[in-house]
């Protein structure tokens, strides 16, 4: 059983709220849980201590056990001081979209060209051959 340490929503519509479960990782998001250690209210101030609520014994506990925290829990963790979250290195995240897109249909573009020039030969012969629909008509 793998089991993860991971937000569930109970907020209304346009008004989000997060409880802190600790869930086997086949549960759905907002489904069944085993253990509630903590609340996230996004809605509130970022210095507010009533943002993130965590119940620091439990988590160390679900984690001595073999419990996973997603990407989230992990940072409030980290903040909290409970584990060290490790560092995500995503250097294209700082290229607008439009560049990278522009660079990847290029690149596209590019190794495209490349193999068709030496599989317009091996087209040529598949193209000559009469196809069955126009034989039998």
């Amino acid at each position: 059983m793998a089991l993860t340490i991971r937000l569930a929503r109970v907020g209304a519509k346009k008004r989000p709220q997060f409880r802190v479960v600790v869930a086997d990782s086949r549960y759905p998001r907002d489904g069944r849980f085993i253990e509630k250690l903590g609340t996230y209210n996004p809605m509130l101030p970022k210095d507010s201590k009533e943002r993130v609520q965590l119940e620091l014994e439990r988590i160390k506990h679900w984690i001595s056990k073999g419990a996973q925290p997603s990407d989230r829990v992990s940072r409030f963790l980290d903040a909290a001081g409970v584990m060290k979250r490790k560092p995500r290195n995503n250097p294209e995240k700082a290229v607008p979209r439009a560049e990278r897109k522009a660079k990847a249909e290029a690149a596209a573009k590019e190794a495209g060209a490349k193999p068709a020039e030496g599989a317009k030969p091996a087209e040529a012969p598949k193209a000559e051959a009469p196809k069955p629909e126009a034989a039998a008509s």
